[in-house]
C-alpha cells in the first residue's frame, strides 16, 4: 500500500488485525473510521453474516456479503495496512456514524 497516500474515513482496507480472543493476528477487512499521526482506527469486517452489525454487500464492493462490526475496533499502525479495497457509500457511512452515536451516547448521560 502506498504509506504516503491519506485513508478517508468510509474506506475499506485489508488491515493485519490482533483478535481478542486468540491473539492471532491475521489479515481482514476493515472500515477505516478515522486516522491520526499514522495510527488508523478502524472497524472490523466480517463475512459472517449471521453476526450482528451493519450489512456491507457484494454489489457494495465486498469480496463476499459481509458485516461491519462496531464492537471490533482496533487502532492499527498504517504498516499493519495491506491495501485499500474499495470505498463505502455516503449512506453507508451515514449508518456507521449514526451506529456509533447510539452506542457512545450513554456516555453524555
Amino acid at each position: 500500500m502506498n504509506h504516503g497516500k491519506m485513508l478517508k474515513p468510509g474506506d475499506v482496507v485489508l488491515a493485519k488485525l490482533q483478535f481478542t480472543d486468540t491473539f492471532e493476528v491475521k489479515t481482514r477487512p476493515a472500515l477505516v473510521l478515522f486516522e491520526e499521526s499514522d495510527n488508523i482506527v478502524v472497524a472490523g469486517i466480517t463475512s459472517n453474516t449471521a453476526m450482528k452489525g451493519i450489512p456491507i454487500t457484494k454489489k457494495e464492493g465486498a469480496i463476499k456479503d459481509s458485516v461491519i462490526k462496531l464492537n471490533y475496533i482496533f487502532t492499527v499502525s498504517r504498516i499493519m495496512l495491506d491495501k485499500l479495497l474499495f470505498s463505502v457509500s455516503k449512506e453507508k457511512k451515514k449508518a456507521v456514524f449514526d451506529e456509533l452515536v447510539k452506542r457512545l451516547k450513554i456516555l453524555s448521560e
